[in-house]
């Protein structure tokens, strides 16, 4: 695990070092209910046992990693345990550091460092999912800055048109960091507005669309007809959009988050995750478990209030912060 170590311990640039510094306090009350935890449970042991492994599984499961994941993260431990024979609870901490790097590593690949999109897809189109509360707008706003800031031409679509609030808080955003956005009146139809945006997208020489869908979750079959709608008439305007189907996933909500990925898995393709609000919860661990039950990528993570606390999620960082 060398290369763990290389990259937890080399040099930062200012702008990283800003960034790593508020994960480190995002993930502060996650870790600290973590390691409190961990702490009781090896105390006045030498040895990683059978007690301690169910300790630790009790550990996992209430910060809220999720059973499967948990129990996958046991027997990888176990596994060690035998194979090494003699496997002291002082190193614990650095099994479970790896073992959790090692699952990450599995699902999350490709640019980890800044906000980018890829060559040759300009506009780059993201539909963005998620239920009403979970940050959803917000995600969208700080997005659109961030993007901007590369020098990228971002534009916005308020098609979450089911809610006169909706539309005014992404407009509230446009305003806050200048970009422009497309929207109807209240109950219009949404792939209507998915559709005009496109168009005005690609008028104005856009580089990236990003397109609010309604936060809705009491019918599945209604919700999957809508998105498929949206999709199916964006491709009207130019094929194979959208590029990104992105689900918000509230980090606070914990188990919750889990059976919101769930339901909307199954309504629609998503592509990736954006897990906002762990700054203000000790349910980080929510992010271990989405990511390896569902195989879907987390892009996001949101750490804190301000426009620079969404972070392209770089699963190396991530790991040292919660293990550091």
């Amino acid at each position: 695990m060398g290369l763990f170590k290389n990259i937890f311990s080399k040099d930062r640039t200012k702008d990283e070092a800003k960034k790593k510094e508020s994960l480190d306090k995002g993930l502060e009350k996650s870790k600290t209910s973590f390691f409190n935890k961990l702490t009781k449970a090896v105390a006045g042991k030498s040895t990683v046992d059978a007690e301690v492994l169910d300790n630790l599984e009790e550990i996992l499961v209430t910060s809220d990693v999720g059973v499967e994941t948990t129990l996958k993260i046991i027997d990888r431990i176990e596994d060690r345990v035998a194979k090494d024979k003699y496997f002291g609870t002082d190193e614990l901490n650095r099994i479970l550091r790896e073992e959790i790097a090692g699952l990450l590593a599995l699902t999350n690949v490709g640019n980890e460092t800044d906000f980018v999109i890829p060559e040759n897809s300009k506009p780059y189109v993201i539909m963005v999912v998620g239920v009403n509360g979970v940050g959803k707008t917000t995600t969208i706003g700080k997005l659109a800055s961030q993007f901007k800031k590369q020098g990228l031409k971002v534009m916005l679509g308020a098609a979450d048109t089911f809610r006169a609030a909706a539309i005014d808080q992404l407009q509230i955003w446009a305003d806050r960091v200048d970009v422009p956005m497309v929207r109807q009146e209240m109950g219009s139809d949404p792939a209507s507005v998915a559709f005009d945006t496109l168009e005005s997208a690609i008028k104005q020489d856009a580089d990236v669309v990003i397109i609010d869908t309604a936060g809705r979750l009491h019918n599945k079959v209604n919700l999957m007809n809508e998105l498929t709608k949206i999709k199916r008439v964006m491709q009207k305007v130019t094929p194979n959009k959208p590029d990104e189907v992105l689900l918000v996933l509230d980090g606070s909500t914990g188990q919750n988050a889990f059976e919101q990925a769930k339901q909307f898995t199954k309504a629609t393709e998503v592509t990736a995750l954006a897990i906002t609000k762990l700054d203000g919860t000790a349910k980080g661990g929510v992010v271990i478990g989405i990511s390896d039950q569902f195989q879907i990528p987390v892009k996001y993570i949101g750490v804190g209030e301000g426009l620079d606390d969404l972070q392209v999620f770089n699963k190396i960082e991530f790991v040292d912060s919660f293990f550091n």
